[in-house]
């Protein structure tokens, strides 16, 4: 995409940022504004197809209604970025002695 909307613009793909003129900033600027959702319009719209699939009772609405992964990732381990980082382990069940006072 970012290609696409370099050759739109006519910058050369292979200049860097910094070498950007201010001119070209702005049409690049004008470009994703005009042709592509960016910031609160693309997060509403995320989050109206969430919304969507939480409604109709699909199964992917169900999978984020409980917090859970999505896309078909294993849930019985390497899910602790989704539930929170929720350690369920228990260690040997022994508490170490109390400290005098």
């Amino acid at each position: 995409m970012s290609l696409r909307i370099l050759k739109e613009a006519r910058i050369e793909p292979s200049k860097k940022a910094s070498q950007l003129s201010a001119q070209e900033v702005a049409t690049l600027k004008d470009l994703i504004e005009k042709n592509h959702k960016i910031e609160g319009e693309l997060k509403r719209t995320v989050m109206m197809n969430i919304k969507r699939l939480k409604d109709i009772g699909s199964w992917r609405g169900f999978r984020h209604i409980k917090g859970l992964p999505v896309r078909g990732q294993r849930t019985k381990t390497n899910t602790r970025t989704v539930r929170g980082n929720v350690r369920k382990t228990v260690g040997s069940g022994r508490k170490p002695p109390a400290m005098p006072t």
